[in-house]
């Protein structure tokens, strides 16, 4: 029996991106199914997208936020029983090409989620100074809540299997920039994590949602989000907590 693969894409106003992203991705993996999760976009993005007919679409009525709308997408994966899943960018970053090899690493690693990396042979788009500065103090962040060296804890491009699914898609941080904070919660809840490296590229069109006059926010937002998520239980805790309050 063919395992089952879920590519979630999140798009927000991704118009001038998104037919080649679902023409790419198809192309590279047509035994998976594409998932475009438009996230309350002001502009053709869900028509576009449509209009590829390859392409299975969740139309949000609202703008969620990338951890909302990806979090929909887990839900989606977990409740049609894919074995798979891969988060990929909506902005031509990540090379839908490297999806086969994010899942080769889950097959043959004891890993729960893969994660792409640019910083391993620092192969492709590096992006900018001052954003690989706040990577570094994002890196070290994490090792230290975790224990765990991520060299790339930004990432958004990664792959997990059905038990990191299940757990996605009930838990995944529903906030702005989501992808750090959900390093502390895989690790703090049993998930293990491993790195690949893989060769991005520059956004092809559009406005990254983190410009430089915002970047000192993200990085006090995001490193008081993976403080306090290190400090309290884990899940399975909490939810005993409730199941004993209630």
């Amino acid at each position: 029996m063919q395992e089952k693969i879920c590519i979630i894409i999140p798009c927000f106003n991704e118009q001038n991106n998104v037919i080649e992203v679902i023409e790419e991705t198809f192309r590279h993996n047509e035994s998976a199914t594409i998932l475009i999760i438009n996230d309350g976009s002001s502009d053709n993005t869900y028509e576009f997208a449509v209009s590829t007919r390859k392409a299975r679409i969740i139309d949000l009525p609202c703008n969620l936020g990338v951890g909302g709308a990806v979090q929909a997408g887990f839900m989606f994966a977990a409740r049609q029983g894919f074995d798979y899943a891969v988060k990929l960018d909506g902005d031509l970053q990540h090379p839908p090409d490297f999806v086969s090899s994010l899942i080769a690493e889950l097959k043959n690693s004891s890993c729960d989620i893969v994660i792409g990396s640019r910083f391993i042979d620092y192969d492709g788009f590096q992006s900018s100074f001052t954003r690989r500065i706040g990577i570094g103090v994002l890196k070290s962040w994490a090792k230290l809540l975790t224990g765990i060296a991520v060299t790339d804890p930004t990432s958004g491009f990664r792959a997990y299997n059905r038990n990191a699914i299940e757990f996605m898609a009930e838990h995944y941080p529903s906030f702005d920039y989501p992808e750090p904070e959900e390093l502390i919660l895989a690790c703090k809840n049993g998930l293990k994590l491993k790195e690949l490296s893989v060769k991005m590229r520059a956004r092809k069109s559009g406005v990254s949602s983190i410009s430089s006059s915002i970047s000192l926010y993200y990085m006090v937002k995001v490193s008081l989000a993976m403080f306090f998520i290190a400090l309290r239980p884990t899940e399975k805790a909490l939810k005993k907590t409730k199941e004993y309050d209630s």
